[in-house]
């Protein structure tokens, strides 16, 4: 066991038990809260709960075996030792097949219990100290979507605020800005982190098999299975396309949102489900057969939405998004790349990306294994530059074409490019770039 003393959350019904008990622990350096059925327990009991509990089987009012399934629907790595009479020693074996620390017999050596919760103790701050490290390395891996507009700045405050709120949300946008990359983003910098993401694409609910594959076959009946909604018990379920969905499937995804209960094949009563939705929808009139979004869909979301704009509108990232899709593909194939030739740099330069992020990362996937060479003619064979020089050279470009199109006017070209006005001027003064050349 660590230096440090759990917290133990000892709950008997017997009050003599619970007395001594409670007595041998903290002579034993132990911090106890004791309580006399489980239902105060649970009320003292959070997902961050750091220490251990000792919980007894057969007891008025919620037993202990209820009791457990109530704590693993916090936190299914919670610790839990049981005590129990020589009658109920199947149910604690089956409560340490399903995730039960220990159980003990009564009456049970103390010295044994001590130590059993020092290994339980253990566990949990392991469990606890690798969900601080995933929970930081998320936090490195998604400080920000990409770029250092004020719109990208805008979308990274609007997603943590989102995903902090645990509300229905609607995403929408065209093609290729990332949608499914921001629903995954807001599930993981949610309190449902730990918990399932699941995604249903429209297209699978086109099958008849639809409601099978969403709500499954009640465990009643033969060749029984989970469906995808009960597959999101207590984390994200994502409708991507939902503007695709079917009519004859619209009927039950409205009442799964309204109500979150859902009817399995076969089963005689609707079950209750713990997630977080989050709808996908294309731009409105985007894609070959879209129709317009049903009022009562965006109605029972609750009205939450982020719109992601299209690349061509947040060209100042587009150095950035570039750069770092082709570092983390270095990192990834182990590849070192060669300098962006000219033709290559035209092409970043000026090219629209109808496809978006998600062409901007292909051709950065592309340049980084070595597969975008733009055959280049004799004008293009100029001295190789590095990426950050030719990263510098866009920049200056887009600079250029705000004030040739704002005619100078510093306010607009701040507008139009979405960046604070000391960074401008930055900019301006680093480029060698003054906005009078521009008026007139």
């Amino acid at each position: 066991m660590t230096g440090v003393r759990p917290t133990v959350l000892f709950v008997e019904d017997d009050e003599t038990l619970r007395e001594a008990t409670v007595q041998a622990l903290t002579l034993e350096g132990f911090e106890v809260s004791a309580h006399a059925d489980a239902l105060s327990a649970l009320r003292a009991v959070t997902p961050a709960f750091a220490g251990v509990i000792v919980s007894d089987i057969r007891m008025p009012g919620m037993d202990g075996i209820a009791f457990f399934d109530h704590l693993r629907a916090l936190d299914p790595e919670m610790q839990v030792i049981f005590t129990t009479a020589h009658g109920d020693v199947a149910m604690a074996v089956e409560a340490m097949k399903n995730g039960a620390a220990d159980f003990f017999t009564k009456p049970y050596s103390v010295s044994r219990l001590v130590h059993a919760i020092g290994r339980a103790h253990d566990r949990r701050a392991l469990v606890l100290e690798n969900r601080r490290l995933r929970d930081a390395l998320r936090e490195r891996e998604h400080r920000r979507i990409g770029g250092s507009s004020q719109t990208a700045e805008r979308l990274q405050r609007l997603i943590a605020e989102v995903a902090r709120a645990d509300v229905d949300l609607m995403i929408s946008g065209p093609t290729g800005v990332g949608k499914n990359f921001v629903a995954r983003l807001v599930h993981d910098l949610s309190p449902r982190r730990d918990r399932p993401f699941v995604t249903v694409d429209a297209g699978v609910l086109m099958h008849d098999d639809a409601n099978l594959i969403l709500f499954g076959r009640d465990p009643s009946v033969a060749l029984s299975r989970s469906g995808l909604v009960e597959r999101a018990q207590g984390g994200t379920l994502v409708l991507d396309e939902i503007e695709s969905i079917p009519e004859r499937a619209k009927a039950q995804l409205l009442s799964l949102i309204d109500t979150r209960r859902f009817l399995a094949i076969g089963a005689e009563r609707p079950r209750s489900v713990d997630v977080r939705i989050i709808a996908i929808s294309r731009s409105a009139g985007e894609g070959e057969g879209a129709r317009p979004l049903d009022p009562a869909l965006l109605h029972r979301l609750g009205g939450i939405a982020i719109a992601l704009p299209d690349l061509a509108s947040r060209r100042e990232d587009i150095p950035d998004l570039f750069r770092e899709f082709v570092a983390a593909f270095e990192a990834e194939l182990e590849l070192e790349t060669s300098d962006l030739g000219e033709a290559e740099w035209r092409h970043l330069l000026s090219h629209d990306w109808p496809g978006n992020i998600r062409e901007l990362r292909t051709f950065a996937r592309n340049f980084a294994t070595g597969l975008t060479r733009i055959a280049q003619g004799s004008a293009d064979r100029a001295e190789p530059q590095s990426l950050r020089e030719m990263v510098a050279r866009f920049e200056r470009a887009v600079i250029e074409d705000a004030l040739r199109d704002a005619k100078g006017q510093v306010d607009e070209v701040q507008q139009r490019l979405s960046l604070p006005r000391k960074t401008l001027y930055d900019r301006l003064t680093k480029y060698g770039l003054r906005a009078k050349d521009y008026r007139r």
